[in-house]
């Protein structure tokens, strides 16, 4: 590879990876964070939630803007930004402070990936942008995997919170100091107006789109879904979003140049692939449950549950990079195909098969090559095929900005498997008892089931039940726990199956489409001959 391409590619590597921990790496240290502020958890849960609003706002804006003022320019205005929301994280005295901070440094992670993976897909040549992007793709993933041993790792070791934010500083720097020198600007700037009232409008409605689902909730799902929090956000954005095409459509032509070309979204195999990058989304949302399957289900000390972890985080890697290598051996869509049959029989192994921790190393193997295979090269060389040069960055962007809505709505989703397995946990027991012939006055019962802790904190609840010095209640009460977790977990892999199968499905038909409209294109494949 060119020196000129393999530094910004490094650069960008790093970048990705940087942007992509952050919202994994808080998740070890909210508890840290709501003492030190002394607010609720749910207040707490806006760490995460805000940085999920700023990404999803930040990933159409970078797009559109690196089109047209440079990508190499957008680059370093978005390092700059996340550096300067980091430091602004870390010296936070209040929770309201703290969680401005934490915007303004999403306004800047969000748009890295976009930037790196157009600017791949403009400047490197055909035969190698799949390994490039497969690049990317897997240091996005193997972050979001590796974020919350990571942040305990720091934790640990400083005992301070601030230090997962100060770390992002001096590799901002370096990035930006490295971007000035090493980032090729020979992008051909579009001279059309920046079309600002779209993006405002763009932001709106992803912005309220993307609220609602933040008030979903996933154990009573059907009534949050009627709950004013949910849909009265929903409808607006849906509204906003409506407005948003029409207002781009009467552009189309005009001296200002759309956010997103109505041409494109009229392409068929665009938004299959525009589903493709949901299914993703979805995909990666589960595996973020994994380690609590290797805690609670398997039994493993959650000081040890990280270690199992990293197969998993090595397999995505391994399946990004090759991925990428047979995007550009055998196209997009074979690709897709393999990744979505791999991970389908991976997360079909977990329900089916893993009761020890060997089985679990092969089947998260299986999802991590599977999952992995998906991030990055794939859907953007899908999305970006017949987006000409002006229009790549935003394509991307929009396919990341739907990977990004499945990344807030699935975790609900899971969550909600979970939370409502538990509502079983007295059946269990009662079942468990039964079978052994043992009798449990039935308040004794209600204690065992509520096992002194709240919710479906499995960790306090085994822990309470492990206290019990009767040796054939205490083992048949946490039998009874073991069985009801497993319950949880195989409503939450089945439905990653499914996701992966639709991945499989929509895969095949893009193919099919993508066929279908080269056959009508006209020799110079312009958008407007489909």
């Amino acid at each position: 590879m060119q020196k000129e391409m393999k530094w910004p590619l490094i650069l960008f590597a790093v970048g990705v990876f940087m942007a992509a921990l952050d919202n994994g790496i808080i998740t070890s240290s909210l508890t840290t964070l709501n003492a030190s502020f002394g607010v609720s958890p749910t207040w707490g849960a806006w760490t995460i939630t805000l940085y999920t609003l700023g990404l999803a706002i930040s990933v159409p804006i970078a797009g559109k803007l690196s089109d047209r003022f440079g990508r190499k320019k957008l680059f370093l205005i978005e390092v700059a930004l996340f550096g300067i929301g980091s430091f602004l994280v870390a010296l936070s005295t209040s929770f309201t402070f703290f969680l401005i901070a934490r915007v303004i440094q999403a306004l800047g992670g969000g748009g890295i990936f976009i930037i790196a993976s157009s600017y791949v897909l403009s400047k490197f040549p055909a035969q190698r942008q799949g390994t490039a992007l497969g690049l990317l793709g897997g240091m996005n993933g193997i972050a979001a995997i590796l974020g919350p041993n990571i942040g305990a790792f720091i934790l640990d070791i400083t005992g301070n919170w601030h230090w997962l934010f100060l770390i992002n500083v001096p590799i901002a720097i370096l990035l930006f100091i490295a971007g000035i020198r090493y980032i090729q600007e020979e992008q051909e700037l579009s001279r059309a107006a920046v079309d600002w009232s779209g993006i405002a409008v763009l932001t709106l409605g992803v912005l309220s789109l993307m609220y609602s689902f933040s008030n979903l909730d996933g154990v009573n799902m059907l009534q949050s879904l009627a709950s004013p929090m949910f849909y009265s956000f929903f409808l607006v954005g849906v509204a906003v979003l409506v407005i948003f095409y029409f207002m781009e459509k009467r552009l189309e032509g005009s001296d200002r140049e759309p956010v997103v070309s109505t041409k494109l979204l009229g392409i068929a195999s665009f938004r299959w692939t525009l589903l493709i990058a949901f299914f993703s989304g979805a995909i990666l949302a589960s595996v973020i449950f994994i380690p609590g399957f290797v805690e609670q289900y398997l039994g493993v000390s959650s000081t040890a549950s990280g270690y199992w972890f990293t197969p998993l985080a090595l397999a995505s890697g391994i399946g990004a990079g090759g991925g990428g290598y047979l995007v550009d051996r055998k196209g997009p869509i074979w690709t897709l195909s393999v990744a979505g049959l791999l991970s389908a029989i991976g997360f079909l192994l977990f329900p089916l098969w893993v009761e020890h921790i060997w089985q679990f190393v092969i089947a998260s193997t299986l999802v991590g090559i599977g999952f992995g295979m998906m991030l990055g090269a794939p859907v953007n060389v899908l999305v970006t095929e017949q987006a000409g040069e002006n229009n790549k960055g935003i394509a991307v962007a929009t396919s990341s900005l739907f990977r990004q809505m499945a990344m807030a709505i699935a975790p609900t989703i899971f969550a909600g498997f979970l939370a409502r397995s538990f509502s079983n946990l007295g059946s269990n027991i009662q079942s468990g008892l039964a079978d052994r012939g043992i009798e449990v006055p039935p308040a004794a019962l209600e204690q065992y089931a509520s096992g002194g802790a709240s919710g479906n904190d499995v960790s306090s609840l085994m822990a309470g039940l492990s206290k019990i010095p009767d040796a054939n209640i205490r083992e048949t009460l946490l039998q009874a726990v073991h069985q009801t977790t497993g319950q949880g977990y195989n409503g939450l892999f089945w439905s990653a199956v499914i996701f992966s199968v639709l991945t499989l499905i929509v895969a095949l038909i893009t193919g099919r489409l993508r066929q279908k409209e080269k056959q009508k294109q006209k020799p110079d494949g312009s958008l407007g001959s489909i």
